[in-house]
C-alpha cells in the first residue's frame, strides 16, 4: 500500500511480476485447504523486492469459527475494493476463485492507479462489484499487453465459474503472451471469419472480371491466403510422473524426437514414453545426466565420475571415459562432458582419451564450466560458466575456442531450433533469439515460465527441449519441501528437535549440547544462520548478511560461529553468537571455503576449500591469516576436517577403493605425515564426528548412520557397524551427541513419493510469438 501510494501506478513488468508471485503464494494455500479472503495491497509485504503475502488472519478466524470449515460460511469478509461478488453477497461457498477476483483487483489497481470499482461509501462499492462491470484496464494504460489486460478481465468475471480455476492459471495466463480471454478469442474469430468471407466474394469478383489470367492470380491469392491464415497445432500442458524417488537434484530429459521423458536416479534411469502409461527401468544405481544419442540408439549418463553408454532398449553397459557429471552428444561418435578439472572436455563414444577443451580462469573469478549442450552439427557448445557472484550462460566454438557471453547471468542453457536459447535465471525459464552458426544473440531475454528447478551453485537447472518442441521441466514449487531436524537414539528411535518445518539444512549442536547452530533457506535464495535454543524452545536468526551465510561451526567457548560467506569468492567469516557487533573475515584463500572445526584450544581452524582442483583441507590460526597449511595427501580430494578431543588428529573423507565409495581417513592435525584409514572405502561414507572422548568415530554411509571404535593411542580401529538407517538425507546434514546417544539429523516433509513433469507440447509456437522468430 505504501508503495501504490508513493507511486501510483507501478511499470507494467513489475506489477504483472509482483502478481505473478502472489499468485504462487495463494495456489500453495489453497492447495493446502487455505483460502485467504483478504487479498488487498495492505496485507502484501514486499521483502527484498519480492512479493509476499501476509494475514491470514480472516481465514484463521472463520476456520475457527466454522469448525475447520473454511468454505461453508455465510459471512461476508474481506476489504470492499477487493471483495468478490460471492463474499459481496455473503456466499455460503467461497472457494479459490474468491482470491483470484481479489488478486485481480490489486493487479488493476497496479496498472491502472485505482481499484476495478470506485465509490463514495463501501455500500456503493459493493453495489458496483455486484452489478458493474469494470472498464478494460486497457482504457486507462494503453501500454498494458493484450494477454496481461484479457487475464484481469477474466479474473474479474462475476460469475466465479468464469474465472481461472486456479491463481495458478492465472498466473500462467500472465507469462502467456498468447492467451486471450474467451470473448476476446470469440471476437477474434469472428473477425477472421468475416474478412475470410469478404476476401473470397472479393476473390470471385475479380475473377469474373478478369478472365481466366486473373482466375489464376486469384487462385493463387487465395492460396497464399489460406496458407496465412493457418494456425499452428496449439500447445498442450499436461503433468507426468516417471515414478522414480524424489532425488536430492532431479534432472530431467526429453529424448530428440519427443517422445520419451528420462531421468536418472538412485535405481537407474527411468524412460517413459509419452504414448505408454507405465515407466520402465533401466540401468544401474546412482545415474545421472542421462542424454539420448542422436540416432536414439544409446543412452549417455554419468556415474560416479564416469561416463557410460547403455542401448536404450536395455543390455550391458559400457564406459565411455572419466568425466561427468554434465554431459551431452555432439554427434553419433562424440560426447561432451564436464572435465577432472571443471571444465569440458570431449570423449570419443567409443571410449578413448579425454581431451580437455576449456579450463576454468580462476583470476577472473570462473570455478567451474558445467552443463554442456551440443548446438546443431556439433561445431559448438553451450554451457554455464560457474562464476561469483553469480554463473552466466556461454557458447564456445570448439574450433577457434571462441567464448561468447549469452546471458550475464543464467544457468543450464539448452538449444531450441525454433532459434532460440533457453536458460534459467532466478526460477524462472528466459529465451532470447539465438543464431546457432555465428553464436549471436539478438533482442533481451523474454520470460517464458517460473516456478522452475534450479541450483545456482552447480549450474543446473530441470530443463530439457526435444526437436520438435516439447518441452519438460520440472516445477519448483512441486519439489521444494521443507525439513524437520530430529533428534535419533543409536536404536534409531526418533523425536522433535525443532517444533516447526522450515527448509532447514546442516544442524551443528553447540559444546554446551544445548543449543542447535543450523542454515535456513534453500539453495538459489539467500541463506543464513538460525540459532535454536533447546531449553528455551527458541529461534533466533544469528547472521544479517548481503548474500548467504550458512555451513556454520562452533568455536569451543560456544561464544561465536565460523561460517561461509557467500561473496564472490566463498569466504570464510566469525561472528558473536548475539548477533553483536560485525562478522569478521577469517581466511585470505582464493578458492571457495567451507569451515569444518575449531581446535578444542580454540586457536585453529580446520577447513575445506573447492575449485579447479578438487576438494582440499587446510589448517589455519582462527585469529586470521593466509591460507594456512595443507592437511593429508594433496593429490586427492579431501573434505571435513573434524579436530579430535584432544586436538592431534583430523578425520576426514576421500576417494575409496570403488566406484562412488568413499573411505574415512585420519591425518595429524599439524601436517605431519601418516594417516589411519578408518573405512575400506567400498562405501559412500563421509561427515565423520567423534563421540565418546574420542574413542569412536560416527558417520554417514547413505542415509545410516555407522559407528567405529578408535584406539588413537594403540592407532587401531575396529569394525565400523550400523546403529540406524532412515528418512535422512545425507546432504542435509548431520551431526552428533559427545556421549554418542544422540544425533541430529534433517528429515524431508511434505515431498511426494515422485514428482510430476509438466509437458508443453509445441513449445516452438510460443517461443516464436514471445520471443520472435
Amino acid at each position: 500500500r505504501e508503495k501504490l501510494n508513493r507511486e501510483t501506478q507501478f511499470g507494467v513488468e513489475e506489477a504483472v511480476r509482483i502478481a505473478r508471485e502472489i499468485a504462487d503464494a495463494l495456489d500453495y494455500a489453497h492447495r493446502h485447504g487455505v483460502i485467504h479472503r483478504d487479498i488487498k495491497p495492505e496485507n502484501l509485504l514486499l521483502h527484498d523486492g519480492r512479493a509476499m503475502v501476509m494475514d491470514f488472519g480472516i481465514a484463521l478466524a472463520v476456520s475457527a469459527a466454522a469448525g475447520g470449515r473454511m468454505t461453508e460460511t455465510g459471512l461476508s469478509l474481506g476489504t470492499p475494493h477487493y471483495m468478490s461478488p460471492e463474499q459481496a453477497t455473503a456466499e455460503k461457498e467461497i472457494s479459490a476463485r474468491s482470491d483470484v477476483y481479489s488478486l485481480g483487483s490489486v493487479l488493476f489497481e497496479m496498472l491502472a492507479g485505482e481499484p476495478p470499482h470506485m465509490g463514495n461509501s463501501a455500500q456503493q462499492i459493493i453495489m458496483k462489484i455486484i452489478a458493474d462491470t469494470p472498464r478494460p484496464v486497457t482504457e486507462l494504460r494503453k501500454s498494458v499487453p493484450p494477454n496481461v489486460a484479457a487475464a484481469v478481465a477474466k479474473a474479474l468475471e462475476k460469475l466465479p465459474a468464469d474465472r481461472f480455476e486456479s491463481a495458478r492459471r492465472f498466473q500462467e495466463a500472465l507469462m502467456n503472451a498468447a492467451y486471450a480471454s474467451p470473448a476476446a478469442a470469440a471476437a477474434t474469430a469472428a473477425a477472421t471469419a468475416v474478412a475470410a468471407g469478404e476476401q473470397r466474394r472479393r476473390g470471385v469478383v475479380a475473377a469474373a472480371g478478369w478472365g481466366v489470367a486473373a482466375v489464376a492470380t486469384v487462385a493463387f491469392a487465395w492460396s497464399w491466403f489460406a496458407g496465412s491464415r493457418a494456425v499452428s497445432e496449439p500447445s498442450m500442458r499436461f503433468a507426468l510422473s516417471l515414478g522414480n524417488e524424489a532425488s536430492a537434484f532431479p534432472l530431467v530429459t526429453i529424448s530428440p524426437d519427443g517422445r520419451q521423458l528420462l531421468q536418472g536416479g538412485s535405481a537407474g534411469v527411468s524412460i517413459r514414453d509419452l504414448g505408454s502409461l507405465v515407466p520402465r527401468v533401466l540401468g544401474s544405481l546412482k545415474i545421472t545426466g542421462v542424454k539420448v544419442s542422436p540416432d536414439g540408439r544409446w543412452l549417455a549418463y554419468s556415474q560416479a565420475g564416469t561416463v557410460r553408454k547403455i542401448p536404450i532398449e536395455g543390455g550391458a553397459s559400457s564406459e565411455v571415459g572419466q568425466c561427468g557429471p554434465g554431459l551431452d552428444w555432439l554427434d553419433a561418435n562424440t560426447i561432451v562432458c564436464q572435465s577432472p578439472t571443471n571444465g569440458l572436455a570431449r570423449v570419443p563414444s567409443a571410449g578413448g582419451p579425454v581431451e580437455t577443451l576449456t579450463t576454468p580462469d580462476a583470476a577472473t573469478g570462473e570455478i567451474g564450466h558445467v552443463a554442456p549442450i551440443s548446438l546443431p552439427g556439433g561445431h559448438a557448445v553451450l554451457f554455464t560458466s560457474l562464476r561469483r557472484p553469480v554463473p552466466r550462460v556461454e557458447a564456445i566454438d570448439l574450433e577457434s575456442r571462441k567464448r561468447v557471453v549469452i546471458a550475464e547471468k543464467g544457468v543450464r542453457p539448452i538449444y531450441a531450433r525454433s532459434g532460440h536459447v533457453l536458460f534459467v535465471r532466478d526460477n524462472a525459464l528466459f529465451a532470447i533469439r539465438f543464431d546457432p552458426v555465428k553464436l549471436r544473440t539478438e533482442g533481451a531475454p523474454v520470460l517464458m515460465l517460473d516456478d522452475i528447478v534450479a541450483s545456482p551453485s552447480n549450474g543446473f537447472a530441470a530443463i530439457s527441449i526435444s526437436t520438435n518442441g516439447t518441452l519438460a521441466v520440472l516445477r519448483q514449487s512441486e519439489y521444494e519441501v521443507d525439513t524437520r531436524v530430529v533428534w535419533v537414539t543409536r536404536d534409531g528411535r526418533e523425536s522433535q528437535a525443532t517444533p516447526s518445518a522450515a527448509p532447514f539444512q546442516l544442524p551443528r549442536l553447540s559444546p554446551d549440547q544445548n543449543r542447535i547452530l543450523v542454515t535456513v533457506g534453500r539453495e538459489g535464495v539467500v541463506r543464513n544462520l538460525w540459532m535454536y535454543d533447546l531449553r528455551r524452545e527458541l529461534l533466533t536468526q544469528v547472521t544479517r548478511v548481503s548474500a548467504s551465510a550458512f555451513f556454520g561451526t562452533w568455536t569451543p567457548d560456544g561464544r561465536e560461529v565460523v561460517f561461509t560467506n557467500e561473496t564472490p569468492s566463498y569466504d570464510l567469516y566469525r561472528t558473536a553468537i548475539d548477533g553483536s557487533g560485525v562478522p569478521s573475515a577469517v581466511v585470505s584463500d582464493p578458492n571457495d571455503k567451507y569451515p569444518a572445526t575449531v581446535s578444542p584450544d580454540g586457536t585453529e581452524l580446520a577447513y575445506f576449500t573447492s575449485g579447479a582442483f578438487g576438494s582440499r583441507i587446510r589448517v589455519t590460526s582462527l585469529a586470521g591469516s593466509g591460507p594456512g597449511r595443507f592437511i593429508g595427501d594433496t593429490t586427492i580430494a579431501l573434505i571435513g576436517g573434524t579436530f579430535s578431543p584432544d586436538g592431534r588428529w583430523l578425520a576426514v573423507f576421500g576417494p575409496g577403493t570403488a566406484p562412488g565409495g568413499n573411505s574415512i581417513r585420519l591425518y595429524r592435525s599439524d601436517g605431519t605425515p601418516g594417516v589411519i584409514h578408518v573405512t575400506a572405502g567400498d562405501s559412500a561414507d563421509g561427515w565423520p564426528r567423534w563421540t565418546r572422548g574420542g574413542r569412536e568415530l560416527v558417520f554417514r554411509r547413505g542415509t545410516a548412520v555407522f559407528a567405529v571404535d578408535v584406539d588413537l593411542a594403540k592407532g587401531q580401529v575396529g569394525k565400523p557397524h550400523k546403529l540406524f538407517d532412515g528418512p535422512y538425507p545425507a546432504n542435509l546434514g548431520f551431526d552428533a551427541a559427545a556421549d554418542g546417544n544422540r544425533f541430529l539429523l534433517v528429515k524431508t516433509v511434505d515431498r511426494p513419493g515422485t514428482l510430476p513433469l509438466l509437458v508443453i507440447t509445441n513449445f516452438f509456437d510460443e517461443l516464436r510469438k514471445k520471443v520472435g522468430p
